[in-house]
């Protein structure tokens, strides 16, 4: 390990000092992570997952620096998109929790939290995150380079040494963006053809199917490839094709709780929403554990090393550009003032002990997670895993030590978001240290970056949530916000046991059969969670990726055009939720500019608009011919 340590040398030598954390670094990756950090809070609350933002940072960036602004610093490029991807992180974080906040202050008539709460869970979160891995750079990048592969950052500085093809590489980000802008704002905008196409089978009661014919999903499907679009298809097929029909067949003119309606009453709809969505939601929250069971010795074993380099005084205090870190008494410092301000300000709903449990598992689950993405990828962190161990062990205190009710759920959920926020930052840090390494670039420097990539997102994502809140409501058809739903009925269940809890126990053993027998737990748990409609648009890109594959093709270039139609989608879905609140009379602008009423091509010009779109996205991924 020790010789692999010294043979190693990084791209920019240690000896050079080069333009790194400018002006222009932190302007652009600041736009960048309020951009991704927009569109995937939209994708998240939408889909339920997010994507990572590194790779579309850094070839933005390049095509930016390079070709625009004619600056030829890697590690400047470098910078920004260690800045830029810090706001996905902070999205994907806060719109796993968050949103039920907003959910129980509709129901019990209490105010939302205000946008000083959301930035301050969020951003001090992040901050956390950042500084509990720190100390872990040297055990895991360093003496581990060429052990943990961290697939991300090592991928995003392939693309950042790749620096001379970075114009066409951007070209596909912003064709993919373009693209999915206008197709966005013709579905949803004006509404010239549904955006969701749904079949109910007579003939076979109880049994629907559908599709999202939305960019975002099929580019989720590239992303994810193959085995996971399947497997997520999967456990939506078990749900509307066998369980569903099941609960129909046998239900009969049976009342049975959570609904007050008859079975033989309820359409497709009404069945999975009363039975299907909380099996799926045992399943998921078994298959999160699942996995957190499975990492424990990789936990265990990390945690030592973490605790040793905790304890060593000097970290962070070197005179070599590439090893030197934020000294450890300022991150001491930083973590105790971080405490005390969340025990001490109002605008927090967390108490002292609820400070001390944010720190002891904040800093367990930053090094779980710090040590996880360099194995298996930030894609496989089991960060839902990691905030509904908290969310339950949380309520629990909370309910025993007599703070229950609405004021308790809101204490839990708090506490619950800041530890999502903690791993999911302190894995994306963990990436970019890595594609630092690699490329020679100032390991305290990036950290600064990554503090301000975080503030700059946690800014934004309030007023996101607020706004998109406002235009349609979480757990609306518009914005299922899954997981925050998932999140919020854990917390009620623990706190008032009204969760109907033989379906939730019979979700949590379907886990366990589906984890016994090989199969990716929790991508099937959310499928099973989720409407097939969300699995079947995933699956379309799934297929398309493995056609792609099998014709030997390189992936990269779909995966660069996907993530612009990602983008591309959040921000046109959030500019719709302008438009909803914009007034134009006597309705709304987004009422205005709908044409439904009037002309609309049907679900045909759904299916049809779709499949274009899937040609394009294996046009740009097949690599026909480059555009520039």
């Amino acid at each position: 390990m020790e010789k692999k340590e010294r043979e190693f040398k990084p791209f920019i030598s240690a000896d050079k000092d080069i333009s790194e954390l400018t002006v222009t670094s932190v302007l652009l990756g600041i736009i960048l992570a309020v951009v991704f950090g927009a569109a995937n809070a939209y994708l998240g609350l939408r889909v339920g997952m997010t994507v990572s933002a590194s790779i579309p940072a850094a070839v933005i960036s390049m095509g930016v620096m390079r070709i625009i602004l004619k600056r030829e610093s890697i590690l400047e490029n470098n910078m920004v998109q260690t800045i830029g991807s810090a706001g996905e992180s902070v999205a994907a974080g806060a719109i796993f929790t968050i949103p039920a906040l907003f959910m129980w202050a509709t129901e019990y008539g209490k105010t939302a939290p205000s946008l000083i709460e959301i930035t301050l869970i969020a951003a001090l979160g992040g901050i956390l995150g950042i500084l509990f891995m720190v100390p872990l750079r040297k055990a895991l990048i360093v003496k581990e380079h060429g052990v943990l592969p961290y697939p991300e950052g090592t991928a995003c500085s392939e693309v950042l040494l790749a620096g001379e093809e970075g114009g066409a590489s951007a070209a596909a980000v912003f064709w993919g963006l373009g693209i999915a802008s206008i197709y966005k704002f013709v579905t949803d905008g004006i509404k010239l053809f549904p955006s969701e196409v749904d079949y109910s089978f007579k003939k076979f009661k109880g049994a629907g199917f559908g599709a999202d014919v939305l960019p975002a999903l099929v580019s989720v499907g590239y992303i994810c490839g193959i085995k996971i679009s399947t497997v997520m298809f999967a456990g939506g097929a078990l749900g509307w094709f066998v369980l569903m029909p099941l609960i129909s067949m046998f239900g009969g003119d049976t009342v049975l709780f959570p609904s007050d309606v008859a079975i033989s009453a309820m359409g497709t709809w009404a069945i999975w929403k009363s039975y299907i969505k909380y099996i799926g939601a045992g399943a998921v929250a078994a298959g999160g554990i699942i996995s957190l069971i499975k990492s424990m010795p990789l936990i265990v074993s990390t945690f030592g090393k973490a605790m040793k380099d905790y304890g060593n005084k000097e970290f962070g205090d070197s005179s070599v550009r590439t090893d030197a870190d934020i000294p450890m008494k300022h991150i001491l410092v930083a973590i105790v003032a971080i405490a005390v301000v969340m025990w001490l300000v109002p605008a927090l709903p967390v108490n002292f002990f609820g400070a001390l449990i944010i720190i002891i598992f904040g800093f367990f689950f930053a090094t779980v997670s710090a040590r996880l993405v360099g194995l298996v990828g930030s894609s496989n962190n089991p960060v839902s895993g990691m905030t509904i161990a908290t969310l339950l062990v949380a309520t629990l205190f909370l309910k025993y030590t007599g703070q229950t009710g609405y004021a308790g759920m809101v204490s839990a959920i708090a506490i619950g978001s800041v530890i999502c926020i903690i791993a999911a930052i302190s894995g994306d840090t963990s990436q970019d240290l890595k594609t630092g390494y690699i490329l020679g670039a100032t390991p305290k420097k990036q950290q600064i970056g990554e503090i301000i990539g975080v503030i700059a997102a946690s800014i934004a994502i309030g007023g996101v949530l607020y706004l998109l809140n406002a235009a349609w409501t979480f757990d609306s058809a518009e914005l299922p916000a899954p997981q925050a739903v998932l999140m919020k009925m854990i917390v009620e269940g623990v706190m008032n046991a009204n969760l109907p809890w033989g379906l939730v126990g019979a979700g949590a053993c379907l886990a366990v059969v589906i984890e016994l027998l090989g199969i990716p737990v929790l991508p099937f748990a959310v499928g099973l969670y989720l409407p097939v409609h969300l699995s079947a648009g995933i699956m379309a890109g799934g297929l398309i990726r493995f056609v792609v594959e099998k014709k030997n093709k390189d992936v990269e270039p779909g995966i660069l055009f996907s993530s612009g139609m990602i983008a591309g989608e959040g921000l046109v879905g959030i500019l719709l939720a302008v438009f909803a609140l914009i007034p134009a009379g006597k309705q709304t602008l987004a009422q205005v500019i709908d044409i439904s009423g009037s002309f609309s091509l049907g679900m045909a010009g759904s299916v049809i608009c779709f499949a274009g779109l899937a040609a394009l996205l294996y046009y740009f991924a097949a690599g026909k011919k480059e555009s520039k």
